[in-house]
């Protein structure tokens, strides 16, 4: 296990700076506890050759033996893939692959479309998510996969749709929410395995006037800043982890309470005092040794190729023929235009 690989001070120097392309004097670590362990973790391509272990809590942690869902799938595919951001524990990357077909039976077009999960060997990042650092969090698009599958460029360049009305306060654009997305929310939280899910708290809001279902799932959904236009799934520490720090269980009911109510007060979105005579304070960056110890370890140890850990049903989409397109512009036919289908309203699940 990565979690019991043992390195020398010395040892460990040497592999960290290669890691970051930093030469070293011997018996030199000083620097890999002064650089910000984004910067350490950012620039790893590839995931330990090690036994799956998430390590450390969600947003203080890494991971062991990751691997990476296929970039394309029958029933989705991983959007952003520069970012380099696909790798999970096996558990999530199975949920995934799961909670796809599960979204097709709910009409959500051909598929989800799947953020960032985690980097190959989990951490903080260079830039977005405090958590995302041991492989069981995950983002889906508020976009269906559409039925012409997305280009490299178009998954790179496609812009984020918001499920809000920006011209209000914390209000879901009607003409955008529909009942499929409540059902693909909801599904998401119906998974055992699933601790929660993260959602803006105006979808919250709305869920909770709306939904018919069951309602003790509606506990499972947690309000939250930004995620208008995506929802955020998060696991439970797999049987057996022993290195996985677990999140306070959620409290009872369906979460539309008080603490639902004081997001829509002001008190979450005032901007904090500034004191004029305070000195200022300079900013402290996370650190490989504010992480779990064995983060070293996984950091520094041997990568296995992304062949071999890629893991789920693979799946290799039919390009467009030679000169489609200047056949579509001819015709002129929009039916004939890839677009991105719009959910079909379903009855709540019950």
């Amino acid at each position: 296990m990565a979690a019991r690989i043992i390195f020398s001070r010395h040892s460990l120097s040497l592999a960290l700076a290669a890691l970051i392309g930093l030469g070293v004097v011997a018996g030199d670590t000083a620097f890999a506890q002064d650089t910000p362990a984004k910067q350490l973790f950012g620039k790893v391509q590839l995931p330990s050759n090690s036994a799956p272990a998430p390590i450390g809590f969600y947003a203080k942690g890494c991971m062991a033996g990751a691997v990476a869902i296929p970039t394309d799938g029958p029933t989705w595919q991983a959007m952003r893939l520069s970012r380099n951001r696909r790798w999970g524990n096996p558990a999530m990357i199975s949920l995934l692959e799961s909670f796809s077909q599960d979204a097709v039976r709910l009409g959500w077009g051909s598929g989800i479309l799947i953020g960032d999960i985690s980097q190959p060997r989990g951490g903080p990042m260079l830039t977005g998510h405090a958590s995302h650092q041991i492989g069981l969090d995950a983002d889906i698009w508020f976009t269906p996969k559409p039925a012409q599958p997305l280009t490299v460029e178009q998954r790179e360049d496609m812009p984020f749709t918001s499920m809000l009305d920006k011209t209000k306060f914390l209000t879901v654009n009607s003409r955008r929410w529909t009942p499929t997305h409540a059902n693909l929310v909801m599904q998401a939280a119906r998974y055992p395995q699933v601790e929660r899910v993260f959602v803006n708290p105006a979808i919250k809001k709305k869920l909770c006037e709306t939904w018919q279902g069951d309602r003790s799932l509606l506990g499972k959904v947690r309000p939250v800043y930004g995620h208008d236009e995506h929802f955020h799934i998060r696991m439970h520490c797999p049987p057996g982890a022993a290195g996985c720090k677990a999140q306070a269980p959620v409290t009872s009911g369906d979460g539309c309470d008080k603490s639902l109510a004081w997001w829509f007060s002001k008190e979450p979105w005032a901007k904090p005092e500034k004191n004029p005579d305070a000195k200022p304070v300079k900013p402290r960056f996370t650190t490989l040794s504010d992480l779990p110890r064995a983060c070293s370890a996984v950091l520094a140890a041997p990568a296995a190729s992304e062949q071999t850990a890629t893991f789920g049903t693979a799946y290799v989409a039919e390009q467009p023929q030679a000169g489609e397109q200047a056949i579509r512009e001819v015709i002129g036919d929009e039916s004939l235009l890839d677009t991105i289908p719009v959910p079909r309203a379903r009855p709540a699940l019950r």
